[in-house]
């Protein structure tokens, strides 16, 4: 097991009516004027906001919105929002939302702390030193970010959709009431239960010492996650399954599934060029896609750990004899449960085509001049569109 820090800040207020206590919990951390940042009109539409203002009123809080996320946050509403709370004497932000949502909360806080432009540090340049307090209240189980160090935020001039991962990326209160997620489509619940077991597979798959503990604790997130995801496609107000699924996004990526690991999210870097070239395809759904070829392509350098995976999550059989059966069996299984709650598996149902992957390949490589970065070998351009390919066809 690698050297690891493992570092949890946030206060979680987890289960029903977790939201009524925002006004209490952000008074508490000194706030006095509390920006509410918020996608569509769902969270009105849905009571939600009514309640998190009654909230803060109740605790004698001033508060301004801004609305407008959308999904793969947006570069030009992080500078809209930085200069709302300067015009504003913002000293709280408050993000009611699913990941995009908090993500873009977060590039705001630090922007409006910092004084200088986000993209400076969220493109890779000096990262921030300071952000502005900052909590969530979450709506849909995917992306973790109401836990997690990172955020990703996409420029829409250039296309660019990039990830920021620092300490001051993790809010320092988080409400979750699974109830606020009875109404996510199906659609986008399924985007969720990927998303989750992607930043839980991302840090397992890596060649590294012995980690068993951290292993079975990802193993044991997994089947949780596979079975609420049944249940909820299903069941939409199934409580237990959307606090198990809701729960679980917020452990797939506050770092405990990945403790002694050395990861590189190597599909996700692919991902995002995808989703930030193409505005209309999810995050989940591309994850869909990529994760299953990208298995297909590396598996035989880890053929322990795949196989390894394939029998405690995926119930296969081991094969003693030829383990690679195995593990090529667990990556079909897998494949397969995505597509069982609904998620595209192949890149036409994602409506790419083989016309649209140099221009995603480009963005990843800058041209084919750099490797992604990978842990199973080198990421270069060829290798990308080797997975593209694979992704044609189900595994």
């Amino acid at each position: 097991m690698l050297n690891f820090i493992y570092n949890t800040p946030t206060k979680v207020v987890f289960g029903r009516g977790a939201e009524a206590q925002a006004g209490a919990e952000l008074k508490a951390r000194g706030a006095t004027r509390v920006l509410l940042h918020f996608g569509g009109g769902s969270v009105r539409r849905s009571g939600l906001l009514d309640k998190v203002e009654a909230s803060l009123r109740e605790a004698g809080l001033s508060y301004v919105e801004l609305g407008g996320v959308a999904p793969n946050p947006k570069l030009s509403l992080v500078r809209e929002g930085i200069e709302t709370c300067k015009r504003e004497k913002v000293d709280f932000v408050l993000a009611v939302g699913g990941g995009s949502v908090i993500d873009s909360a977060k590039a705001i806080a630090h922007g409006y702390a910092e004084g200088r432009d986000p993209w400076e540090y969220i493109s890779g340049g000096e990262p921030p030193k300071k952000t502005t307090p900052f909590g969530t209240v979450l709506t849909l189980a995917a992306a973790g970010s109401e836990m997690s160090n990172s955020c990703v935020i996409t420029d829409e001039v250039t296309h660019l959709k990039r990830g920021l991962t620092t300490e001051l990326n993790r809010p320092l209160v988080s409400f979750l009431n699974p109830e606020n997620t009875f109404t996510v489509s199906k659609f986008q619940t399924g985007c969720g239960i990927v998303d989750t077991m992607m930043h839980t597979m991302e840090r397992y798959f890596t060649p590294d010492t012995d980690t068993d503990l951290t292993d079975r604790l990802a193993e044991g997130l997994l089947v949780a996650v596979r079975d609420a995801g049944r249940i909820a496609i299903a069941h939409p107000e199934d409580y237990e399954a959307r606090a198990t699924l809701m729960w679980a996004s917020s452990l797939s990526h506050n770092t405990l599934t990945g403790c002694g690991h050395n990861h590189t999210f190597t599909v996700h870097k692919l991902e995002h060029d995808f989703s930030g070239l193409h505005d209309h395809i999810a995050h989940g759904a591309g994850l869909s896609v990529l994760f299953p070829a990208w298995a297909k392509a590396v598996y035989r350098q880890d053929v322990r750990k795949f196989a390894q995976l394939a029998v405690r999550v995926w119930g296969c059989e081991m094969d003693f004899d030829h383990p690679e059966r195995t593990a090529l069996q667990g990556i079909r299984a897998m494949q397969a449960y995505f597509g069982e709650i609904g998620m595209p598996v192949t890149m036409g149902g994602l409506g790419i085509t083989p016309a649209d992957y140099e221009d995603v390949v480009n963005l990843t490589t800058a041209n084919g001049t750099k490797c992604a970065p990978s842990c199973y070998g080198e990421m270069d351009k060829a290798r990308i569109l080797e997975i593209y390919r694979i992704a044609e066809q189900p595994v």
